[in-house]
């Protein structure tokens, strides 16, 4: 009697044991990103099986980044490093290969469909060509990022392949309708309407995308200085082609803006948000709330004015 008994409080025991094993959370997934947009997507994606560690926080330039020894550590204590690529943020792939990095790198834009920058003469750019690196501005493209990240975290994290695929096709939907939402709203602007002014030239997958023309002073990066040559240029085109408004960047120095606004008489139809993020008590905390306050603001620079 005693032997059946010990066997079955073993046998308890050893159930109770496997319960809470199986129980237990296992580790987060360990994320280091680049920029504050694939910080969300991933997010978006891993939902509480990934923590995100994102080196350009909210309202900073990912194009003058200067990496920390801090960052290094983070990089080489992650199991992930995620990477836009195009040209956008190499500087994390450098870091990651200078600290040890011996776990995956995603380059989050894989298989886009890209676009080639103007040539430096065209609004007085100091860059030539090559591809443009904001390839999430085309929300088709931010579906594609999702999409790697899903395939990403999967194969470093196989017990949670049901949540990353949930998670990435739930997200999918909102993008999707989201897509078409822009769509339908900048179609109703008549054609002479469809042209504005930015700081950078950071919205050409969007110009694509939705068939609205952006104008711009400086390239692809923030640090690019306008020529007084190329400046006057786009200056002549606003006032020649009644551009409606001109727009200023969270990331960007708004001077430059303010003196095109004053010489052409374009009105300044807000803020757009390009390169990264707001804050979180801010107005576009995700990459939903960027698109969409973006697409509002066009919307209201834009519209026809009422009879």
């Amino acid at each position: 009697m005693r032997f059946l008994l010990r066997n079955a409080l073993l046998a308890l025991c050893a159930s109770l044991s496997l319960t809470s094993a199986t129980a237990a959370p296992s580790a987060p997934v360990a994320v280091t990103t680049s920029f504050s947009i694939l910080g969300d997507f991933i997010r978006q994606v891993g939902g509480t099986r990934v923590t995100v560690r994102v080196l350009v926080g909210p309202n900073e330039d990912a194009h003058a980044f200067q990496p920390r020894p801090s960052d290094a550590r983070a990089i080489a204590a992650s199991t992930m490093v995620v990477a836009n690529g195009l040209g956008f943020d190499d500087w994390i792939v450098r870091l990651a290969k200078s600290a040890g990095f011996r776990g995956t790198t995603l380059i989050a834009s894989k298989g886009v469909r890209t676009l080639n920058m103007a040539t430096a003469d065209t609004h007085g750019h100091d860059e030539a060509g090559g591809i443009d690196p904001h390839a999430w501005q085309d929300v088709a493209n931010a579906q594609r990022y999702v999409a790697n990240i899903a395939e990403a975290l999967t194969a470093a994290d196989p017990a949670g392949a049901g949540t990353y695929r949930a998670n990435a096709e739930r997200y999918a939907g909102q993008l999707k309708a989201l897509d078409a939402e822009i769509r339908a709203a900048l179609g109703k602007l008549p054609a002479e309407r469809r042209r504005v002014v930015s700081s950078h030239d950071a919205f050409g997958y969007f110009a694509r995308a939705y068939d609205i023309q952006f104008l711009s002073a400086v390239g692809v990066s923030n640090n690019a200085e306008p020529t007084a040559q190329g400046v006057a240029r786009l200056i002549r085109q606003i006032r020649n082609e009644k551009v409606p408004a001109v727009f200023i960047e969270n990331v960007a120095d708004p001077r430059l803006i303010e003196r095109i606004r004053l010489e052409s008489g374009a009105r300044i139809g807000g803020t757009l948000f390009s390169d990264a993020l707001s804050a979180a008590d801010g107005l576009a905390p995700d990459y939903l709330s960027l698109m969409h306050h973006n697409l509002a603001r066009l919307l209201d620079a834009l519209a026809p004015a009422s009879p």
